[in-house]
């Protein structure tokens, strides 16, 4: 099972001041994604353990098809700092991740996107301003309760907004999944 986070930045700044980041790829090599945003991304914080995000998983290949040949480009970031390589490359291939992957052990892009749970989306406009923060979709308006598909998708909203050039409507909702417990909000 896998927890999914997502967040979208636009062109931080193409490195300049940005935040020194402990990112690894699957081989163990140090990546930092923010140094060159030079077009928008998407970071899906993921978790091996939580069954939320599993479902989410169709949903977030459909995001990605619609919105990578428009320039997105998409990170898959498991946040488990025991979980090892192997066993993210095996959850990749069984649920078709759709982009790249790093790992963040240190909870770094989790700290300075400020997210709380898995899945949940923190969408970044160009100037690096946070525009959203939240939940994917409404189809899990609380623990214990989901409907069959939702009435709004948050997410892509926000995506086409920012794409577009225009302030987010709904800049904060809240994401219901599975908490990133050493991280909780004190």
């Amino acid at each position: 099972m896998v927890a999914w986070t997502v967040i979208l930045w636009i062109s931080w700044g193409c490195g300049s001041g940005s935040p020194e980041l402990n990112l690894t790829s699957l081989s163990g090599e140090r990546v930092d994604p923010l140094a060159d945003a030079d077009s928008a991304s998407v970071f899906l914080f993921m978790r091996s353990d939580c069954p939320i995000s599993n479902r989410y998983a169709p949903e977030l290949r459909r995001l990605h098809e619609s919105f990578s040949p428009r320039g997105v480009r998409f990170w898959f970031v498991y946040v488990d700092p025991q979980e090892q390589a192997e066993s993210i490359r095996r959850h990749a291939k069984e649920y078709q991740v759709p982009g790249e992957i790093l790992r963040d052990s240190h909870h770094d892009l989790v700290r300075l996107t400020g997210a709380r749970v898995t899945p949940e989306a923190a969408v970044f406009d160009s100037g690096g301003k946070l525009v959203y923060r939240g939940r994917i979709d409404d189809r899990y308006p609380d623990f214990g309760k989901a409907r069959a598909k939702p009435n709004r998708r948050d997410l892509r909203l926000a995506l086409e907004s920012v794409l577009q050039g225009d302030p987010v409507a709904e800049p904060e909702t809240r994401a219901v999944g599975c908490f990133i417990a050493d991280l909780a909000r004190k």
